[in-house]
């Protein structure tokens, strides 16, 4: 008992040192966020001598024109959202059809997905910029630029990895609901919607935070879909415009940072049970 007691003791103490050390980068940003240029170059690790800079620091952000940071932030909730509906549709009723079709050609489908999974993006990059330029000629759909290749390309690379996730989960809903629900005289996708779909909530709060994350902070993809300068520019992008506007401006650079943090961090607080319940859930059968 001393031994699984001490054991634990450790695990706690290594824990937290992860945590702060984890949390130390997080921490700087927010400190030297409220500080003035000098104070950040003097002495970064020092707390600011007056907090109300930061309110100072993100009212010059967000009143800066050049920036267009509210649209940056418009933007980057216009895909995230966007792209996590679809996400979540698509991919539940994909892995529901792959679980219920019991074939060989819905287990090579499956394969596929999961191929999928392991490909690097930088190998796929560069041929995915001349068939979206191939595809944009031929169908007239702009979709270098544009909103349009953007989400596709977010639903694309994201299917996969979230099409395996509901597919464990759904394996655990039992079949005789269905069969029930059939029998009452519902349809296919009234048995989808109305019994499989409620039952997947748990799954989907963690398909969501997890590709919600990905897609609010990605940098790479905006970067090659959208380039710089566009109308349609997403949060990251118009952080790294504006340290490339402001080099000096440390102050600013950071609270800027801080601002595109905020509220993915406060996403992921609110539905992390959710997302541990699910990994839990889909994990038995």
């Amino acid at each position: 008992m001393k031994k699984a007691k001490i054991g634990i003791l450790a695990l706690e103490i290594i824990s937290a040192v992860l945590f702060l050390i984890f949390l130390f980068p997080f921490f700087i940003v927010f400190i030297n966020s409220a500080k003035v240029p000098f104070e950040i170059t003097q002495n970064p690790m020092s707390l600011p001598e007056d907090w109300s800079n930061i309110f100072k620091n993100i009212a010059a952000i967000w009143t800066d024109k050049n920036l267009h940071y509210p649209e940056s932030f418009l933007s980057s909730i216009i895909i995230t959202v966007t792209s996590l509906v679809f996400l979540n549709l698509f991919s539940a009723q994909a892995a529901w059809a792959l679980v219920r079709t019991k074939t060989r050609t819905s287990s090579f489908f499956f394969l596929v997905f999961i191929a999928a999974m392991v490909i690097p993006f930088q190998i796929v990059m560069f041929p995915l910029l001349s068939w979206f330029r191939e595809l944009s000629t031929l169908t007239g759909i702009r979709l270098l630029r544009s909103y349009a290749g953007i989400l596709l390309a977010y639903i694309g690379f994201g299917i996969s990895q979230s099409i395996f996730m509901f597919h464990g989960f759904t394996k655990s809903i039992p079949l005789e609901l269905e069969e029930a629900a059939t029998i009452d005289g519902c349809n296919k996708a009234q048995v989808f919607y109305r019994i499989v779909f409620p039952i997947l909530k748990p799954i989907q709060a963690t398909v969501l935070v997890l590709n919600g994350i990905w897609i609010w902070n990605d940098f790479l993809l905006p970067l090659l879909i959208l380039g710089k300068g566009n109308k349609v520019m997403t949060i990251p992008l118009a952080v790294a415009n504006f340290a490339g506007a402001y080099v000096k401006q440390w102050d600013l650079i950071l609270t800027a940072i801080l601002m595109a943090m905020v509220p993915i961090v406060i996403f992921f607080l609110i539905a992390q049970k959710s997302i541990i319940r699910g990994m839990v859930a889909g994990s038995i059968k």
